[in-house]
């Protein structure tokens, strides 16, 4: 091993934070460092962060010394600024805290106190751990890549290391001794001691000359108005899923956070941690409790949040006008939803309420109460329909989101469990994962293998979007904004048409109706999709890519940035769409009362209509909403409730109705007893049913021609014969 001369480095890195500048392109120098300590001296500014892509530029060993051996460079930065500092100072620093009328207080009795020939050594009045008002951190080299839980190791301790994982748990920031002061009984003098640890052995006899020479033994006690804190937090993190092996359990790291780095990740957060990777010292009892094991920790330096809020996605990547012209073009709404999963064949009306779940509609606040804007989806279906994968596909695509399963997944996991803090002893909570995903979507498979009493955590959440917590004296109500998206399978493997609903799903009425949409997906036998079903998977089999299509899938990059973009908007509903909305619930309530419906329709699902007709106009960036966004959202809730209503087809003399017919069918119950009927009002009806003006009008026509009805000149008109 090289010994190192820290004299000369002492003096390199003197030189490196006051000559180290950066040139512009209009040529202007700045003196990126000099400035920092400038802010320093005249507490404008808490932490000075040192970049070593800067140190490498100016000396590549020193900058690869300090990755391994940061702790020592770290308290060599830190002497070298508190040199430096008192040159900096041009003006008076008007701030003053505790601290400083505290000092300028000492040094006044200090000179009352002392005698006229009295030499005391200056060094033992206050330590520079008491003075300084700065925090030394460093910025991890942009070169290096962040490591997995699992990667960092022993031969890794004391370096500076950058981690990548997802918070689970952060303590609230309480104060931390960093120096103690104590004052004697006897003397009056002021003894210091500076803590390094989390944990320390007071002194309790006095170290002053009077007390030595006239041996008074006077006893020290602990003086809190005059010692020093620092803001103290500790965070745990997780290994990401992406990154466990198959059969492990997720490791865990803790981190340990000071001073102007904490209050920077709260739990469900990606993040990626700077910091020194070191043993944790206990002393005293809990040195022989612990045994021969030893725990280790990151000391953090820097805490980057990967996934950032939708307004920091949005103003770090914005969309250039080109990128918007280009998805904004014919039938976007189309190509952003077959861009969900394009390897999975078919299911295109799937795909639309799920690209509607990730937008999300808009949350309302009458008085006080709240109306939730979040959409909640159910799949449900035969085994092999992809159900998992678009789950799977969604959770990679949310910028924030959970997985997890119905059967590995407790009451208590999806919620939040009462933990003990190991530092404080205190109870708290620590975050499941609906907590986890608040303002994201959770992704629950497997949904109909929960067990009852775990299931009913979920109630409050769907409607209410918190989680009341009443537990070992902890009377709390978490957020937990978040759209569920749930896959369930019918019970005894398969859909039976026979059965009714709750009898094929085994879920009670209660949480079916919190969902938005209810979508059954059959695997019914037939030669043409059979066909078009296994060339499109052969081809994904062979190639690893979605076969060629007229519509070219969008990347999940611009997918995020788009959705950031849509969810900025806030689209109210016009005055005069009321009525509309108003009829097309009545006539829901009507047919459900009329025919065999399989679902429960309720004031929900006239809530569901508005929060899919919102989440329509924000994806089309309006702020207001549109006759169309009502249609497609009826529209989409009649195709959620035709999925379930399944009547048993029987082979025999059995004709099913086509197109025409029931197109008939919808403009005779329109008609009722008049004889009239308007051509744009038929065309409306038939969209919120899923029909487009052309099947309309051929079916105008056909029945025309056998004379059931006439049409006007203008074709506006409709009269029955």
């Amino acid at each position: 091993m090289v010994k190192r001369d820290y004299d000369k480095e002492r003096d390199n890195l003197k030189t490196f934070l006051m000559e180290y500048c950066v040139q512009d392109t209009q040529g202007n120098k700045n003196f990126k460092y000099s400035n920092q300590l400038t802010k320093l001296a005249h507490r404008e500014q808490v932490s000075m962060y040192v970049e070593l892509d800067d140190l490498h530029d100016y000396d590549e060993e020193l900058a690869n010394e300090i990755i391994n051996n940061t702790r020592r460079y770290q308290v060599l930065l830190s002497d070298i600024v508190f040199e430096l500092l008192p040159t900096f100072v041009t003006r008076d620093v008007v701030a003053k805290d505790a601290l400083d009328v505290y000092i300028e207080h000492r040094r006044m009795m200090e000179q009352r106190t002392r005698q006229p020939n009295e030499q005391r050594d200056p060094r033992n009045r206050f330590p520079p751990e008491l003075m300084k008002r700065y925090e030394i951190y460093f910025k991890d080299l942009s070169t290096r890549k962040h490591q997995p839980i699992r990667e960092i190791k022993a031969d890794q301790l004391g370096k500076l290391v950058t981690v990548r994982g997802i918070v689970t748990r952060s303590t609230e920031v309480k104060p931390m001794m960093c120096v103690a002061t104590y004052t004697c009984d006897q003397c009056g003098a002021e003894t210091y001691q500076p803590i390094a640890g989390l944990s320390f052995m007071p002194e309790t006899l006095c170290p002053s000359e009077d007390c030595k020479v006239n041996k008074s033994g006077g006893r020290l006690y602990l003086q809190t108005r005059g010692s020093k804190f620092t803001k103290f937090q500790e965070v745990k993190i997780q290994e990401l899923s992406d990154q466990v092996p198959v059969g492990h359990i997720p490791r865990t790291l803790t981190i340990f956070c000071r001073g102007e780095v904490t209050r920077q990740a709260l739990p469900g957060d990606h993040v990626a941690i700077t910091g020194i990777f070191l043993p944790l010292v206990r002393q005293g009892f809990k040195q022989i409790t612990s045994g021969l094991l030893s725990e280790t920790y990151v000391d953090a330096h820097k805490i980057l949040s990967l996934n950032k809020t939708a307004e920091d996605e949005v103003a770090a990547n914005q969309l250039t006008p080109e990128e918007l012209a280009i998805l904004t073009e014919d039938d976007f709404y189309s190509k952003l939803a077959l861009s969900i999963a394009p390897e999975i064949y078919g299911h295109v009306d799937v795909k639309k309420a799920l690209l509607l779940l990730l937008v999300g509609g808009v949350d309302r606040r009458p008085d006080g109460m709240k109306i939730r804007g979040n959409i909640n989806i159910c799949l449900m279906g035969d085994p092999g329909v992809a159900k998992s994968q678009l789950l799977g596909f969604i959770d990679r695509l949310a910028p924030r989101s959970q997985y997890t399963t119905g059967r590995g997944s407790s009451g208590v996991g999806l919620t939040a469990a009462v933990m003990k803090d190991p530092f404080t002893g205190e109870m708290m909570l620590e975050g499941g994962a609906l907590v986890l995903a608040d303002q994201g979507v959770c992704c629950i498979d497997e949904f109909d293998k929960m067990a009852d009493a775990d299931r009913t955590a979920i109630h409050e959440v769907m409607e209410q979007q918190t989680i009341s917590i009443a537990k070992a004296g902890i009377m709390t109500c978490l957020n937990a904004r978040v759209s569920i998206l749930a896959a369930a399978n019918p019970a005894y493997g398969r859909y039976n048409p026979k059965r009714t609903i709750e009898q094929n799903i085994q879920l009670p009425a209660a949480l079916l109706s919190r969902f938005d949409l209810l979508w059954l997906i059959q695997d019914k036998a037939d030669r043409d999709n059979d066909l078009r079903l296994a060339k499109h998977i052969t081809y994904v089999h062979q190639n690893c890519k979605q076969p060629p299509s007229q519509t070219e899938a969008l990347s999940m990059s611009v997918m995020r940035r788009y959705i950031a973009l849509c969810k900025m908007k806030d689209p109210a509903i016009p005055e005069g769409l009321t009525d509309f909305i108003v009829n097309a619930y009545v006539e829901l309530r009507r047919e459900a009362r009329n025919s065999r419906d399989m679902t429960f329709t309720s004031a929900r699902n006239l809530l569901g209509i508005l929060r899919l007709s919102t989440a329509l106009a924000r994806l089309r960036l309006a702020n207001v909403v549109d006759k169309d966004d009502v249609n497609e959202a009826i529209r989409l809730m009649e195709m959620s409730k035709d999925s379930l209503n399944q009547t048993i087809e029987s082979t025999k003399g059995y004709r099913p109705p086509n197109v025409n017919d029931k197109i008939f069918a919808i403009i005779r119950e329109l008609a009722g007893t008049e004889k009239t009927v308007k051509v744009s009002d038929v065309i409306d009806k038939c969209a919120s049913k899923g029909y487009n003006p052309h099947q309309v009008d051929s079916c105008i026509e056909e029945y025309e021609e056998l004379n059931v009805w006439q049409v006007n000149q203008t074709r506006t008109k409709l009269t029955f014969i």
